[in-house]
């Protein structure tokens, strides 16, 4: 059974899109006798399911701005009331694994009566899956950090795609749906594939579970199944994210990758960095310790340059093991010769740097750089470079999404014009440094947007049609009005006296000074893992708001330089649509702020977030010449939540 490759976009080389076929080729699911042995006669009826799926001709368009599926509407209708109420459904596998959230600290060993540690456990997993020694044949690049390493993944992908190579790509977490986690060959598993996996290893594990070895925790069993997945599939090359720390994550299984890499080094998920109640992540020297567990003897090591304190603890671990070290120096745009990376900001520089650095020592290590680039020098970058570097995708990092929903609602056949321009800028920044970079990735781009090029003079070939039509744009951006929202959440863990104060300073010091914030509870939850197909319904019940309420506190004394009482005793209801704010709200300045009456010109609580977005798009619809700039940040699951209801 075979599955074709097919046609995409992506960036060139020079920046516009160009349209690529992709040679059809085809990834063949292992089905001989062995194969399915493995398996119990569930996998076997997940793997029928597989061929069903297949044959409905799923069509993937994988763009440098999104990724976009569409199915053949007339395999919808072949879909039969047996496999509808088929046990192993991807819904179905949405609960197993929802049963598998512990809300246990993930990075250390949480229970330290256990018999095995968390890394002999994941030994045992791999063995039980019968992938051990596939594990050590695979190529991998494994990379840590604290920010930037999903980023680094990605870039690793794709110049390593466009190298020609057949790529696997495990990343976390996921914004919309689980199958995220999973790329094969720059595309995200399919629906059949991962039922084929998950149903297999779900009860390779079950079937083995004892007291002292117990169905694996969210994460580690995720672990397994992106080990599973590239192992069989056959990957040349397997890029792996580490989740939390390094030294006891659970991809650090992997003991013998071909490079390694480390990202930048900060402040975060140090309340999750435990390993016992002597060593606790809360300075960057322990930090870096743990980030530096994934080095292995002899395997070559990066790392993006560090603070002292971090650089020197890296030093000595990597000597500890004899693990070759390099700082790697962020790329120059003279080095990219004029192509724009994928990802947006500055601080991408740094992450395409080791990206680079990995890929090539990758190469190097197995002989292939001589052959594929032969003319090429060392240090120079390929086109196959300089082609994944323009077109690597990661949702919800500096992503601009333009809501399409603004004409739903209106009469068929109205003018969309007549609505006004609603924006949102999604960035899953939530540590002080991230929050940094995303602050100026939304000055930079938001001034882009605002001020564009007036031309007073005409050009050669111009005629005057044409100059009418762009004398017409230009009063008509005359006339629009930009406002900046911020639309918040972040996890209590975090501290919004850190985080806010940051964000408002870089915009305000380049122009960008945020017109209101809105704070919303996240729809996601940590107790249960859901598909993106699952609906979100506008009604919520209700959520104590306490935090977000907090939130508007620490927001109020930033604007206003002084501490005022923020009333929590409003009781927001989801279904009261009259304790939302007015219209007017969007265009009262500072001035009519009145604490002491329960009146907030510069901030406000929504009770949920289909609320807040519904508000949005009501505000935009009404006026033509308002545009809506909403930056969407503090939390990856919040900017995965605006994600699932823009595409609805």
């Amino acid at each position: 059974m075979h599955v074709h490759s097919n046609t995409y976009m992506r960036r060139g080389i020079l920046g516009g899109r160009e349209l690529l076929h992709v040679d059809r080729r085809t990834w063949e699911i292992q089905h001989s006798t062995h194969f399915l042995n493995a398996y119990n006669l569930t996998a076997l009826k997940a793997f029928h399911s597989l061929e069903k799926r297949h044959q409905k001709g799923l069509q993937y368009a994988n763009m440098s701005s999104q990724t976009v599926l569409t199915r053949n509407s007339s395999s919808v209708a072949s879909e039969s009331m047996q496999e509808l109420q088929s046990p192993f459904t991807y819904e179905a596998a949405m609960e197993a694994l929802s049963s598998l959230i512990t809300g246990k600290r993930r990075d250390g060993n949480a229970n330290t009566d256990a018999k095995y540690k968390k890394l002999e456990r994941m030994s045992m997993y791999v063995q039980i899956l019968g992938i051990e020694k596939q594990i050590a044949d695979l190529n991998i690049i494994h990379v840590a950090g604290t920010k930037g390493k999903g980023s680094t993944c990605t870039f690793c992908e794709a110049i390593l795609r466009e190298s020609g190579f057949k790529t696997g790509l495990f990343t976390s977490p996921h914004l919309i749906d689980v199958k995220e986690r999973f790329r094969l060959n720059g595309l995200e598993i399919s629906e059949g594939q991962f039922l084929l996996y998950f149903w297999g290893c779900w009860h390779q594990l079950k079937d083995k579970v004892t007291e002292d070895l117990p169905m694996p925790p969210l994460f580690q069993f995720l672990t397994l199944l992106g080990l599973k997945i590239f192992v069989s599939e056959k990957v040349d090359v397997a890029i792996i994210e580490v989740g939390l720390g390094g030294k006891n994550d659970s991809t650090n299984v992997i003991q013998d990758p071909t490079v390694c890499g480390i990202t930048s080094l900060g402040f975060d998920h140090m309340e999750i960095l435990v390993v016992s109640a002597l060593t606790v992540g809360d300075t960057l020297e322990k930090i870096a310790s743990h980030k530096a567990g994934i080095f292995k003897p002899q395997v070559p090591a990066f790392t993006v340059p560090q603070l002292p304190e971090a650089m020197d603890v890296l030093n000595q671990r990597a000597h500890e093991v004899e693990a070759p070290l390099q700082i790697v120096a962020p790329l120059t745009y003279e080095r990219l010769k004029g192509v724009k990376l994928s990802l947006s900001g500055d601080h991408q520089l740094a992450n395409a740097g080791l990206a680079v650095s990995l890929c090539k020592s990758w190469l190097n290590t197995r002989g292939n750089w001589e052959k594929l680039f032969p003319n090429v020098s060392y240090n120079s970058l390929p086109e196959a470079f300089l082609r994944g570097l323009s077109s690597a995708y990661l949702p919800g990092r500096a992503q601009i999404v333009h809501d399409s929903c603004l004409g739903l609602n209106d009469q068929m056949g109205s003018d969309k014009s007549c609505c006004g321009e609603l924006i949102f800028y999604l960035d899953g920044a939530h540590s002080p440094e991230s929050m940094d970079a995303c602050a100026k990735w939304f000055s930079n781009v938001v001034k882009e947007k605002i001020h564009r090029p007036v031309s007073s003079s005409f050009s050669k070939g111009e005629n005057m049609e044409d100059i009418s039509i762009q004398h017409s744009k230009e009063q008509e951006e005359s006339k629009t009005i930009s406002k900046r929202i911020l639309l918040f959440n972040c996890m209590d863990m975090r501290d919004p006296e850190v985080i806010l104060p940051r964000l408002v300073d870089i915009c305000a010091s380049s122009g960008s000074d945020f017109s209101k914030a809105i704070f919303v509870p996240s729809i996601s939850t940590y107790s249960k893992v859901t598909s993106g197909a699952s609906d979100i319904p506008l009604s919520i019940p209700s959520k104590d708001l306490t935090w977000q309420f907090n939130l508007q506190r620490v927001w109020e004394r930033i604007i206003h330089g002084k501490d005022i009482g923020v009333n929590k005793s409003v009781k927001l209801k989801t279904e009261a649509a009259e304790n939302l704010p007015p219209p007017e709200f969007l265009y009262d300045d500072i001035s009519h702020c009145n604490p002491a009456n329960g009146n907030f010109s510069c901030s406000a609580v929504f009770p949920s977030l289909p609320l807040a977005v519904s508000w949005l798009r009501k505000s935009a619809r009404e006026n033509p010449s308002l545009r809506l700039q909403v930056l969407v940040t503090g939390s990856l699951h919040l900017v995965g939540d605006v994600l699932k209801l823009l595409r609805r």
